[in-house]
C-alpha cells in the first residue's frame, strides 16, 4: 500500500497507553505547585523557618520551573524529548526525596529549586511528545484534552493529597510520594513513548545568551509580581518588572537574528498564536490567582481540618474529569472560540457564586463556586492548548509548549499579584473600619494584614478577646474574597469577549474520515481519563 495521500497517521493502542504514562509526570509537576497549601503549617512547626525562608519554600519551585521552561523546551528539541523526560524524572525524583528528608529550611529551599529544574524538563517534554505521537487533528485534540485534564486535576489534587497525607504521615510524605511514580516512569517511558529530536541540520547550536535572557526575564517578572502581592507595590518590584519586560524584549529581538532561534519569530506574527497565548494567560490568572482564597476560606473561616478541607476540595477535579472529554466531541462541530468563551462564562458564574459566601458554613455554595471556576477553566485550557500547539510546526513543538507553559506561569503570578492585592486592600480596609474594641492595640495592629496572622495572634489572647478579633478577621477575609471574586469574574468575561473578537474565524476540526481506530481510541481515552 503506497502513501500517495497526505493523510496523517492514526495513533493506535501503543500511543494511547503512552499518553496515560505521560500524564503521570504532569500530574506530579502540577501537584507540586499547590501541594504546600496545607503542608506549610506542619513544615513551619518542624523546621521553624523565618518569614522570608517560608516564602522561598513556597515560591522557589515555581520560580525555577517558570524561568527554565523555554530553555528546557529547546534542550529537548535538540537532545531528544524522551531523553530529556527521563533525565528530568531522575532529577525530580531525587530532589523530592531530598525535600522529604530536609532537616533545615535551607536544605528544603535548595531541594525545591532542584525540583523546579526537573519540573521544567518534564512539562514541555510531555506536551511536545503528545504533539509528535498524535498527528491526526481529531486524535490530537482528544489527547490534549487528556493532557489538559492531567494539568488541571494535578493542580487541584495538590491540596487534597497533602491534606490526606498530613492526616496520617509526617510532612515529608507530600514530597516522598513523587519518588515511586518517577521510578515507574523510568520503566514505562522507554517502552511506550517514541523518541523525537530535531534533525542535526535544523537544530543548530544551543544559544546560551538566549537561555540566560529568558531565565532572567521570566524570573524578574514573576518575582516582581509576587513581591508586589506579598509586600505591596514599591520601588523594588517595579524595577524588577521593568527589567524583566526589557529582557523579554531583548530576547525576542535576538531570536530574529539567529539562524536557529529558541522561539520561532514567525509564531509572534501569527495572530491566532498570539491571541491564544493571551487567552491562556487569562486562564491561569483566574484559576491560580483565586485558588488560594478557597483553601484559606475553608481552613481559616470555616475552621475545617486539613483532611476535611481536602475531601471537600475533591468535588471540582472529579467534575472536571467527567466534563472535559465531551469538549473534544463538541469541538468537532462548534468553533473553538465559542467553546472557550463558554468556558470563561461558566467560570464567571463560579466567581459570582463565590461572592455569596459568608462566615457561616455553606458548603453547597463553596463547592458550587469552586466547581464552576474549575470546570470553566478546564474547558478553556483544553481548547486553547490545542490551538497553541497546532499553530506551531511539529519540529518546534517543544519550544512552543514551553512558551505556552511559561505564559501560564506568568498568568498565575499575575493573578496572585492582582487578586492578592485586591484581597489585601479590602481586608485591611474592612479591619480598620471594624476594629474590635476590647483587643489590645498591638494585637489589632499585627492582625490587620492577613487572616493567618490574626489566627496566630489570637492564640495568645484570652478567649473573649480572641473570639472578638477572629470574628472581625473572618468577616474581613470573606469581604476580601468577594471583591477578588468580582475581579476574577470581570477578567473571565473580558477574556470571553476577547476570544470571540479575535479567534472566532478558526473553524472546528471535523471528524476524521478514517474510523478504523475509533473504537480502540475511545476505549483507551475513556480508561485514561477515568
Amino acid at each position: 500500500m503506497t502513501h500517495a495521500t497526505q493523510t496523517p497517521r492514526l495513533a493506535g493502542r501503543r500511543e494511547w497507553i503512552g499518553l496515560a504514562v505521560l500524564v503521570l509526570p504532569l500530574l506530579l509537576v502540577s501537584m507540586d505547585m499547590t501541594v504546600l497549601y496545607f503542608a506549610i503549617p506542619s513544615i513551619s512547626a518542624a523546621l521553624n523557618p523565618s518569614g522570608t525562608e517560608q516564602l522561598w519554600i513556597i515560591d522557589m519551585y515555581g520560580f525555577v520551573l517558570a524561568g527554565l521552561l523555554i530553555t528546557m523546551g529547546n534542550v529537548g528539541d535538540r537532545i531528544g524529548r524522551r531523553k530529556l523526560l527521563l533525565i528530568g524524572s531522575v532529577i525530580f525524583g531525587l530532589a523530592s526525596v531530598a525535600a522529604a528528608f530536609a532537616s533545615d529550611p535551607t536544605t528544603l529551599i535548595v531541594a525545591r529549586a532542584i525540583q523546579g529544574v526537573g519540573g521544567a524538563t518534564l512539562m514541555p517534554s510531555t506536551l511536545a511528545l503528545v504533539r509528535n505521537m498524535f498527528e491526526d487533528e481529531k486524535q490530537r485534540r482528544s489527547a490534549i484534552a487528556v493532557w489538559s485534564t492531567g494539568l488541571s486535576v494535578g493542580a487541584a489534587l495538590g491540596p487534597i493529597v497533602s491534606g490526606v497525607l498530613l492526616q496520617f504521615f509526617p510532612w515529608g510524605s507530600v514530597f516522598l510520594i513523587n519518588a515511586p511514580v518517577m521510578v515507574l516512569l523510568l520503566i514505562l517511558v522507554p517502552t511506550l513513548v517514541p523518541e523525537y529530536r530535531l534533525p542535526k541540520g535544523q537544530a543548530g547550536k544551543f544559544d546560551f545568551a538566549s537561555g540566560l535572557l529568558s531565565l532572567a526575564g521570566v524570573l524578574s517578572v514573576i518575582w516582581g509580581l509576587k513581591e508586589a502581592a506579598v509586600n505591596g507595590f514599591s520601588t523594588l518590584p517595579a524595577v524588577a518588572l521593568v527589567v524583566g519586560v526589557a529582557l523579554g524584549y531583548v530576547f525576542v529581538r535576538r531570536q530574529k537574528t539567529l539562524q536557529h532561534p529558541m522561539i520561532d519569530p514567525q509564531l509572534f506574527r501569527n495572530r491566532d498564536f498570539g491571541a491564544s497565548m493571551t487567552v491562556s494567560i487569562a486562564c491561569s490568572f483566574c484559576l491560580i490567582g483565586f485558588g488560594i482564597f478557597t483553601t484559606q476560606y475553608m481552613m481559616e473561616v470555616l475552621r475545617m481540618s486539613t483532611l476535611e478541607a481536602a475531601l471537600w476540595t475533591m468535588a471540582s477535579p472529579v467534575v472536571v474529569t467527567l466534563v472535559v472529554p465531551f469538549v473534544t466531541i463538541v469541538a468537532r462541530t462548534v468553533r473553538p472560540a465559542y467553546i472557550i468563551a463558554t468556558g470563561f462564562l461558566v467560570a464567571a458564574v463560579g466567581f459570582v457564586v463565590m461572592t455569596q459566601l459568608g462566615v457561616e458554613r455553606n458548603l453547597f455554595t463553596v463547592m458550587g463556586g469552586a466547581i464552576g471556576i474549575g470546570m470553566g477553566i478546564a474547558i478553556v485550557l483544553t481548547c486553547i492548548t490545542d490551538l497553541v500547539v497546532a499553530a506551531a510546526p511539529k519540529e518546534r513543538a517543544g519550544a512552543a509548549s514551553a512558551l505556552l507553559e511559561t505564559g501560564q506561569e506568568l498568568g498565575g503570578a499575575l493573578g496572585i499579584a492582582i487578586l492578592g492585592s485586591v484581597g489585601a486592600a479590602v481586608y485591611g480596609s474592612y479591619f480598620d473600619a471594624h476594629t474590635p474594641q476590647n483587643v489590645p492595640a498591638a494585637a489589632v495592629e499585627a492582625s490587620n494584614q492577613t487572616l493567618a496572622t490574626a489566627s496566630t495572634v489570637a492564640h495568645g489572647l484570652p478567649q473573649a478577646q480572641a473570639d472578638s478579633l477572629l470574628a472581625v478577621a473572618r468577616e474581613a477575609f470573606t469581604s476580601s474574597l468577594h471583591y477578588s471574586a468580582i475581579a476574577g469574574g470581570i477578567v473571565a468575561v473580558g477574556a470571553a469577549i476577547f476570544t470571540i473578537a479575535l479567534l472566532r474565524r478558526i473553524k472546528p476540526t471535523p471528524p476524521a474520515p478514517q474510523d478504523e481506530n475509533k473504537t480502540e481510541e475511545t476505549k483507551v481515552l475513556q480508561s485514561t481519563v477515568a
